[in-house]
């Protein structure tokens, strides 16, 4: 097949993008272009800018070897992509809220007096949140930079595919983090597609749009 060359047309990485099942094992991403997409992908909105976002890239055989035994039927993702990207949930993101919350201030998108008046509010309310209360908030986090990076992965020339078929307990620890504080969302895999995916449909807007 012809390598997707990337596009900065946004119809084409739209209408172009499909999930991509079976990659070129011989492309390899270069670690620094994976964080230059990562970089872009976190430009999505989070719930009061938390970015409670974290991503694990497993672009080595003894890493994808780790996460065999957790991906159920998504073995030719994880056997041929250039990279798994495991996106977890920060159970815990409100402590980068002060750096978060500085950043802006300093970068004169903020005042001092509005980030100690949100903090003030924010912070507590996440601390008292329920861990199943948190575990939606983070979900939705990470929908929306999962969607993003796949959008991005295209205009760089990349297919993806979003998973979230996987067994998630033990999967934290297989990683050697926090499972107490990391909670698995989803996995997208990445890499150059040696097989199209498959083209498909959509109901149309109208039909499922109600204006009131």
């Amino acid at each position: 097949m012809t390598k997707n060359k990337g596009s900065n047309d946004f119809s084409d990485i739209v209408y172009g993008r499909k999930s991509v099942r079976v990659y070129d094992e011989k492309v390899k991403i270069p670690k620094d272009e994976i964080l230059e997409i990562l970089q872009k992908a976190t430009r999505a909105p989070s719930a009061v800018n938390m970015q409670s976002w974290r991503f694990v890239v497993v672009d080595s055989e003894e890493g994808k070897n780790r996460l065999k035994p957790f991906i159920f039927r998504n073995t030719s993702q994880n056997d041929s992509s250039a990279a798994m990207i495991l996106i977890l949930g920060d159970l815990e993101c409100y402590e980068y809220g002060q750096e978060i919350y500085d950043k802006a201030v300093n970068e004169n998108k903020m005042t001092a007096e509005t980030r100690e008046a949100q903090l003030s509010r924010i912070i507590p309310i996440y601390q008292n949140f329920t861990e199943e209360h948190m575990q939606k908030v983070v979900t939705i986090d990470a929908g929306l930079v999962a969607m993003q990076l796949m959008l991005v992965a295209r205009s760089y020339g990349y297919d993806t595919c979003p998973i979230t078929g996987f067994k998630s307990e033990g999967l934290v620890e297989a990683l050697d983090l926090d499972s107490s504080r990391y909670y698995p969302v989803m996995m997208v895999s990445m890499g150059e597609a040696l097989e199209d995916g498959y083209d498909t449909v959509r109901i149309d807007a109208e039909q499922i749009t109600y204006f009131k």
